[in-house]
């Protein structure tokens, strides 16, 4: 596995080794040594799978206690998947990061504790897993405006406004969202 930082601190991109021949592909998506030597250690509790129509936005999501690392991948389709730093003592509070995951390039990203995480799906239907280091607690979970203008993440929207749940048309401004220690 290649594991890449990016310009969020703790915040990483794993690319697996993936072996294909005639048959299909093989390749690992967890492997305790190999992300512990990565810097990445974590204990995970759930794992969840999502599916999403085209232009659907999920996010920004996080939890004010019980905070959770997130290793999502695609297992099909394609998302632009995206990271707020809310660490209240971190440089980068406030930064956001964004990147290309799918079914095709097989990345995965590590979101630690302490990020907000998001997603707009940019394929007809995207399928989505990712496992959690905590439990999901709704009466902790908090939600970003994705379209924040403190933020101003530059989202690969094909049709506006996009597909959004009542909770994420609802989400605070990160100048009044509580953030991480």
């Amino acid at each position: 596995m290649n594991f890449v930082a990016t310009t969020l601190p703790g915040v990483v991109v794993i690319e697996p080794d993936v072996l294909e021949d005639e048959r299909g592909f093989f390749m690992e998506t967890w492997n305790l040594k190999a992300f512990q030597a990565a810097g990445i250690d974590a204990t995970f509790v759930q794992d969840n799978h999502s599916q999403s129509r085209m232009n659907t936005l999920r996010g920004l999501h996080y939890q004010i206690e019980h905070a959770q690392g997130k290793l999502v991948r695609v297992v099909a389709g394609e998302i632009f998947d995206v990271v707020v730093d809310l660490r209240e003592s971190s440089p980068s509070l406030g930064a956001w990061t964004g990147v290309d995951l799918s079914s095709t390039n097989r990345k995965m990203i590590w979101v630690p504790p302490g990020f907000a995480h998001g997603f707009l799906t940019l394929s007809r239907v995207a399928e989505v897993c990712y496992k959690t280091t905590d439990f999901y607690e709704p009466a902790f979970e908090r939600t970003i405006r994705w379209d924040d203008r403190d933020l101003n993440i530059e989202w690969p929207l094909r049709e506006a406004p996009p597909l959004l749940s009542a909770k994420d048309t609802n989400g605070t401004d990160f100048n009044h969202a509580a953030m991480s220690k």
